[in-house]
């Protein structure tokens, strides 16, 4: 049966990542304004450009975390629970994230695709339940 703790812990991974991608979007602007010569010297302030803005930093950093309870998380919740709601719970905290920030989020169509996210997730949660009863009983 699937526990309030791992409900919520996968919750919170979505979010993280989800939440933090628009913001990792942010932080990369001006990269491109990066130009070295040498591809190595490149891909090395590439990275002191990330890494010495904040802006970036922070939701990495976040970013990270999620990824850390998510791997705690494999160890206790059923691996196609896991992954199913972590990764499309990540696409609708991405959108929404994004439409808070002022970014299009592709109207209609994308509500619609939040809601049968948000339904198939429902369903996933109710069903695990059920089948780890019907097992059992």
């Amino acid at each position: 049966m699937v526990t309030a703790y791992e409900v919520i812990s996968l919750l919170l991974v979505a979010l993280l990542w989800g939440g933090t991608n628009p913001f990792l979007k942010k932080g990369t602007r001006g990269i491109e304004q990066v130009q070295k010569s040498n591809p190595i010297i490149q891909l090395l302030a590439e990275i002191k450009f990330l890494f010495l803005n904040y802006n970036y930093l922070v939701p990495f950093f976040l970013n990270q975390c999620g990824s850390i309870i998510y791997y705690y998380t494999l160890a206790t919740t059923e691996l196609s629970l896991a992954v199913t709601m972590s990764n499309s719970l990540t696409f609708l905290f991405t959108l929404l994230t994004g439409k808070l920030l002022g970014e299009e989020i592709g109207g209609k169509r994308a509500v619609l695709g939040i809601l049968m996210v948000a339904l198939g997730i429902t369903l996933c949660v109710g069903n695990s339940g059920n089948t780890e009863q019907s097992q059992h009983g």
